[in-house]
């Protein structure tokens, strides 16, 4: 690292204009690195256990007591976690302790400013050593300092936290809204039905042969850039000029997968590896698509090693369904609340581009 460099953050708080540059320090000269440790000779208990990947389970002794930033030995090595408190942490997790002139909520955020991708030390799964950690230059400021842009990111943490509770009660009202507005098994009609459909008597058992056609995906390689949207299995691709199908329909994967329905409409192009459905007879295609959502895909898999469909199995499955216009009103209910999450999935999503923004605005990048 430069010691020429002007070492002043592209963010500052006013208060500290006047402190001048930070200082170049290494990580050993921060924090000393704990190694995690087997648990299995512990019994249950209330202390946490964290590996590379998060939280295990609990036992009834801890390896350290008080705050910690840690970051994955072997595994996931590129997700820095913040422990506070009595805990316990297996080998693939290092901990840190023992800070010296810096705060360890404050490592956690400048942890989080790393590629840590570049200090993997393996050619397969990526792990890092203490020696290489030790060896990381930083740009450090004063305790004062520090606690001011850790209270900042904190604060934004603790709103990007509140907003995933808030996704988690929307995600947990639609599930609710799923049990109830379609009928469970062995039964022929839902739990909660809207009045004005009370007495209309059980839904219609039908094979999805009887309600659509499902189209296969095609390659788009010989196909120019463009605004039309591609899908696989795993979701949106890339555009084209092109487009395979225009309309409404409730997509599933044919290889890969299989347990994701999309629900796509207007022009589109889909891969080999996933179903459209078009065609629909006696239903709406978004009705199919949570008809979709409700059915556990793997129980319909028919191979041993990449999960895969076939259009005959596919068209054997039963469902039950009633008349259009309460489809039409089963639908919009269950829309509504879809585009609340789809609305708060996007409020987190810029938060948290926001919180990567500040981190790179309020810390100097390692060279």
């Amino acid at each position: 690292m430069s010691k020429d460099k002007k070492l002043i953050p592209e963010l500052r708080f006013p208060e500290f204009d006047k402190d001048g540059k930070w200082d170049i320090k290494t990580f050993k000269e921060l924090f000393e690195i704990g190694n995690g440790r087997d648990y299995k000779h512990l019994d249950e208990g209330d202390i946490p256990v964290y590996g590379s990947g998060g939280y295990m389970l609990s036992v009834n002794d801890y390896l350290f007591d008080g705050e910690s930033a840690c970051i994955g030995r072997k595994g996931t090595i590129n997700n820095p976690m913040f422990l506070s408190g009595k805990f316990w942490t297996v080998d693939t997790l290092f901990y840190t302790h023992t800070f010296k002139n810096c705060l360890p909520k404050y490592v956690y955020y400048l942890f989080q400013s790393i590629d840590w991708l570049k200090y993997n030390e393996a050619g397969g799964v990526p792990s890092l050593s203490k020696t290489n950690i030790y060896q990381i230059e930083t740009l450090i400021s004063h305790p004062k300092e520090q606690k001011k842009i850790a209270s900042c990111l904190s604060s934004l943490d603790e709103l990007i936290a509140a907003h995933n509770d808030k996704l988690n009660a929307l995600n947990d009202h639609k599930k609710g809204l799923m049990q109830n507005l379609f009928p469970q098994e062995g039964e022929t009609v839902p739990k909660v039905r809207f009045k004005e459909f009370e007495d209309d008597g059980e839904w219609v058992e039908k094979r999805f042969e009887e309600l659509f056609e499902i189209g296969s995906g095609k390659d788009y390689k010989h196909l120019e850039e463009g605004k039309i949207p591609v899908y696989g299995s795993g979701g949106y691709m890339l555009s084209v000029n092109k487009h395979l199908h225009n309309g409404e329909s409730a997509a599933i994967g044919r290889k890969g997968t299989i347990n994701n329905p999309l629900f796509l409409k207007g022009k589109f192009w889909t891969v080999d590896t996933l179903f459209f459905t078009r065609n629909f007879n006696d239903c709406i295609p978004k009705f199919i698509f949570y008809i979709f959502q409700k059915i556990n895909w793997l129980q319909h898999n028919e191979a041993g090693g990449i999960p895969s469909l076939s259009k005959s199995n596919i068209y054997k499955i039963k469902t039950l369904l009633p008349k259009l216009s309460e489809q039409n009103l089963i639908v919009e209910a269950i829309s509504s609340v879809d585009d609340l999450i789809l609305s708060q999935e996007k409020m987190i999503e810029e938060l948290t581009k926001h919180k990567k923004g500040l981190i790179q605005g309020l810390f100097l990048k390692n060279k």
